[in-house]
């Protein structure tokens, strides 16, 4: 781990934080390590996408990239989170 730092919030989402590490039997630090270390970034998805794009024979075009945006938000959006 790095050196420590603040970050800030609401109280609400700090509340929550606590919770959720509580449950988890961790850490509100731990947690947010594990949770920023879960989600990709927009370059993690782009390598993985040509990667994956590369691996099925596909050549990974424009066109290739807003399908699968496209594809995503739909299924975020049956899942009930931000169409993007």
């Amino acid at each position: 781990m790095g050196k420590p730092t603040s970050i800030k919030t609401s109280e609400e989402v700090r509340d929550r934080l606590r919770v959720l590490a509580e449950e988890r039997g961790t850490t509100i630090t731990d947690l947010l390590e594990e949770l920023a270390g879960r989600e990709l970034t927009e370059a993690e998805r782009e390598q993985r996408a040509a990667a994956a794009a590369h691996e099925l024979g596909i050549e990974y075009t424009e066109q290739v990239h807003e399908a699968g945006q496209n594809a995503w938000a739909k299924i975020r959006a049956h899942q009930g989170g931000a169409a993007a």
